[in-house]
């Protein structure tokens, strides 16, 4: 069964629940989020559909936040056309450097999901987005935080049989997908109540700043037509700790929390041995945090360099699915 292609009613009815969701964070932060051109989800519209797979939904937008057509993958439950019930959703956040909304389903993500009650939406975010609002761009809007809070999460909403609320919600990703994930959910606690990073980087600033230089070489390079994340030849400082995972640690209390990354051992090629080593430092600063503030959390080192395990994708799905509110 496909969904309805919704209204602008439809969306600023969907769009009630995310309103309450974002009073219980930071106000300010949403603010400094977006920039001076505010979009909301009535400014999204569908360029592009196709729905004739019975699963696998996917679509292009028209958006101000982000120049050309962000694409949207949906994976449905095996069962959605057969009734009437409401399902949880997971945002799943592919990497950077040529990942798009199309990766997940060709790395394995019906398989991973077979069985479980539970939306999967497949997001771009862009070659190297960074799942933020950049302070600059010089190739138009790349605003991917306005996109993807503001506007996807009530069109899906909308448009889907949900629970919309933070116990029918998930954000989980894969390198840059994994910090974007983790990002999310402590600049928006009150919009996820599972969070999963698989080798994420979940600090800017350690290891003098590599991550974030990363961010902002990789954006300047590939993204924002030389303009930068956070700022060059200085970071707006107030910007990377408004996104930085361990300046926020208390954001995390009461969420399911799921943490990946890799030992680096043997891995090839070498830039990714090097890439983990430094998501692994941010890592296990992060759960040492946690651990101090008696937050609970899974923790997983797995020998190898910066790559996604399969096998704890699948038992991230299955634990998402069994801690978000169930189908009903």
């Amino acid at each position: 069964m496909a969904p309805h292609n919704p209204s602008r009613r439809d969306i600023l009815r969907g769009a009630g629940g995310l309103t309450a969701a974002l009073a219980l964070g930071s106000a300010g932060a949403l603010a400094a989020a977006v920039p001076a051109a505010a979009v909301g989800p009535g400014d999204l519209t569908i360029a592009w559909s196709d729905e004739t797979d019975p699963r696998m939904f996917r679509y292009r937008f028209a958006t101000p936040a982000v120049t050309g057509a962000p694409g949207v993958n949906v994976l449905l439950p095996e069962d959605y056309g057969t009734g009437n019930r409401r399902y949880p959703v997971l945002y799943l956040f592919h990497g950077g450097g040529g990942g798009d909304a199309t990766t997940f389903d060709r790395l394995g993500v019906r398989d991973w999901a077979a069985g479980l009650p539970l939306i999967v939406v497949m997001p771009d975010g862009g070659v190297a987005g960074w799942y933020s609002n950049p302070v600059g761009s010089h190739v138009g809007p790349r605003n991917w935080e306005s996109f993807h809070v503001g506007q996807l999460i009530p069109w899906v909403d909308a448009a889907f049989r949900t629970h919309a609320g933070a116990d029918g919600r998930a954000v989980s990703g894969f390198s840059m997908g994994g910090f974007g994930a983790l990002k999310y959910a402590a600049k928006y606690p009150g919009l996820f109540s599972s969070v999963s990073s698989h080798s994420g980087p979940a600090d800017l600033r350690r290891d003098s700043g590599i991550v974030g230089h990363w961010a902002n070489l990789s954006s300047a390079a590939t993204e924002l037509g030389g303009a930068t994340v956070y700022g060059a030849p200085l970071w707006n400082e107030s910007r990377v700790s408004a996104d930085n995972p361990v300046e926020h640690v208390e954001s995390y209390r009461g969420k399911r929390v799921f943490l990946v990354v890799g030992t680096n051992g043997d891995a090839v090629p070498w830039f990714s041995a090097v890439q983990e080593q430094h998501v692994r430092n941010g890592h296990r600063g992060f759960r040492s945090l946690m651990n101090g503030a008696g937050i609970p959390h899974m923790a997983y080192e797995e020998p190898g360099g910066h790559v996604l395990r399969h096998p704890r994708v699948r038992q991230d799905l299955a634990g998402v699915a069994a801690h978000l509110r169930p189908a009903t």
